[in-house]
């Protein structure tokens, strides 16, 4: 498709994602919420719906709700009621879903993310309920049945539905992105797309850019991962751009998406909600929040990635790229903050995390729970770079993998022990700078005669005869004046 014909229309995107919150127990039963047991290992008569049984509400599911819901501004609804939302599906033995429909939870709020200029962009929430989860099909195990594991059934889900706010694929990757990212900050689900306890729907549709209404939408589900969701959305926009201009009228529908031929699949006819035939669940009482239980909840909120990043690019003046890379995961960002209570270089904090720290955790396939060195001892680290006793380059190939290996031991001992206290005395630091350039009088002609790209050399040279004991930004200073006075 040509850029000219891609830039008469504006995408309209809008997602539903399902978030299946980390409690113990089931939604409306005790049934355990735990992934990867036994097929249909975690199931009752409640989970099933057999006569006579009597759902009760999970009041951990409650907090979660609001917890999300304070961290994206919503408006916690007061008085709220449970709906039945009739369907029938294999993996839903009821026959219907417990969710909320006139009365959820939240309304309103944001989540923020950055647009394709790097801006920041508020994408509007219309709502944020609470349902239970459906069991799972399973399509590829079996060559001639499907086979259905009700383990899920009934595992207590927050449903967030966005405005239609967002304009391309990569907005989409952005607000999805930023909802795990939160979702694992407030600790009430894993994000793990791969094993279905984050999943994602899109709604998507194509519009002139300045008409007035929106063009008529699609829903595209099954979705594993991120990229998936922008790969279906962009192959979408192309579908839907070149239905339009052949004059073909888009089929309102869900599809499926197939990652392997990177295309979506229609998968029935998408009917009014309606169809559904909702009405209020009667085994279920109304539910009333008061607001010393809201503030109950918003008194132990932890710190939040997108108040992290301001504080981090604002008050510690660090770059946006270092404060997202530090905000990435809780754990990361935990750990930094301790750091911080005991240095107040800020950067160089920054870069032993997103540098050697992160290198260790990556090389050894670990968490940031699993490092082995405090961030006290980081921070010492820190302080004896500054102070000049060792250089960052020092401190990174000798002193960390020591650390590593003696993780409560003093830094400053360390060094001490390994022998690698630089030598700050400026006489014998000119003396070393003398020697280097009388046994290199070659390359000091040439240094003279204008190939001041040697002074690397020199550097080389001076870091080998000293054993690397001389502070590298001093060294280089008087090399560059010892040099040029030649």
């Amino acid at each position: 498709m040509s850029p000219e014909i891609r830039d008469k229309y504006q995408v309209v995107i809008g997602l539903e994602v399902h978030a299946q919150m980390l409690t113990k127990s089931k939604a409306y039963s005790s049934d355990v919420n735990e992934f990867g047991s036994k097929p249909n290992s975690n199931v009752s008569v409640v989970t099933v719906g057999h006569p006579g049984t009597l759902p009760k509400m999970n009041r951990k599911t409650i907090d979660f709700a609001i917890r999300l819901g304070l961290a994206c501004e919503s408006d916690i609804a007061e008085h709220q009621n449970f709906a039945r939302k009739n369907y029938f599906y294999p993996d839903l033995p009821k026959g219907y879903q417990i969710t909320q429909d006139l009365t959820p939870i939240c309304t309103n709020g944001n989540v923020y993310i950055k647009d394709d200029e790097g801006n920041e962009k508020a994408i509007r929430l219309t709502r944020i309920h609470m349902e239970e989860d459906a069991g799972k099909s399973i399509h590829d195990v079996d060559v001639f049945d499907t086979l259905v594991d009700l383990n899920r059934a009934g595992v207590p889900l927050v449903e967030i539905v966005s405005e239609p706010d967002l304009r391309s694929s990569q907005e989409a990757y952005n607000y999805l992105t930023e909802v795990r990212k939160l979702v694992r900050y407030l600790e009430i689900c894993d994000g793990n797309m791969e094993e279905s306890s984050l999943r994602c729907d899109a709604n998507i549709s194509v519009m002139l850019k300045g008409a007035k209404e929106y063009g008529r939408r699609v829903e595209v589900k099954n979705m594993n991962s991120i990229r998936n969701v922008q790969k279906a959305i962009e192959f979408e926009i192309n579908r839907h751009i070149e239905a339009v201009e052949k004059g073909e009228v888009i089929a309102q529908e869900t599809r499926s998406y197939d990652a392997l031929k990177n295309i979506t699949i229609s998968m029935r006819s998408k009917e009014a909600a309606n169809d559904y035939r909702f009405f209020p669940e009667p085994d279920l009482q109304p539910l009333v929040i008061k607001q010393a239980q809201i503030d109950a909840i918003k008194a132990e909120m932890p710190a939040l990635p997108r108040d992290l990043f301001l504080k981090y690019t604002t008050e510690l003046k660090l770059s946006e790229y270092d404060a997202y890379n530090l905000t990435d995961s809780k754990e990361l960002a935990l750990y930094y903050e301790q750091i911080i209570l005991h240095t107040s270089n800020y950067k160089a904090a920054a870069n032993l995390m997103m540098g050697d720290i992160k290198s260790y955790l990556n090389h050894n396939g670990i968490g940031m729970i699993d490092f082995p060195i405090s961030p006290k001892i980081i921070a010492n680290l820190i302080s004896i770079i500054d102070d000049g006793k060792i250089s960052s380059t020092t401190a990174s190939q000798k002193i960390f993998p020591a650390l590593l290996d003696t993780p409560d031991k003093a830094p400053l001992k360390i060094a001490e022990e390994m022998n690698l206290i630089q030598d700050s005395n400026e006489d014998d630091l000119l003396q070393i700078i003398a020697e280097v350039i009388a046994n290199n009088s070659a390359e000091a002609e040439r240094y003279k005669n204008g190939e001041k790209q040697l002074t690397g050399f020199f550097m080389g040279q001076l870091m080998k005869a000293s054993k690397g004991k001389i502070d590298p930004k001093t060294a280089n200073i008087f090399m560059r004046k010892t040099l040029e006075e030649l």
